[in-house]
């Protein structure tokens, strides 16, 4: 799988992240680095734990990283949760897991697969 390839899989915008990082060597460093992120973890565990201030962080700290990397996807859907976040609508934010779980996943995949082959 090429990079390339890998960013279809995500449903993430290539042409975007080479523009920001302007090489591919710089956009495989940080897409490598994705993985060993945090972020996603402490959201899960805060949110489930009732911690919303954490998890605000956590989730606006998801939200960042994938923008930078252009992961659309996954920003789109940390993008909801860091909002209901924000607004104190922690039913809904909890409504939203789920689907930020799913994306990070299919990222995870698609970065795991690359990195495979």
């Amino acid at each position: 799988m090429t990079l390339q390839e890998c960013y279809a899989a995500l449903e993430g915008d290539y042409q975007e992240v080479l523009g920001r990082l302007y090489s591919e060597a710089l956009v495989q460093k940080f897409v490598g680095k994705f993985l060993s992120d945090k972020s996603f973890q402490l959201l899960q565990d805060t949110l489930k734990a009732g911690d919303y201030e954490e998890a605000f962080r956590a989730a606006h700290t998801l939200k960042g990283v994938t923008q930078n990397l252009s992961f659309t996807r996954l920003y789109q859907s940390s993008h909801e949760i860091t909002e209901a976040l924000r607004t104190k609508d922690y039913d809904l934010a909890v409504q939203l897991l789920p689907k930020v779980e799913g994306d990070y996943t299919r990222t995870a995949e698609a970065i795991r697969a690359y990195q495979g082959g």
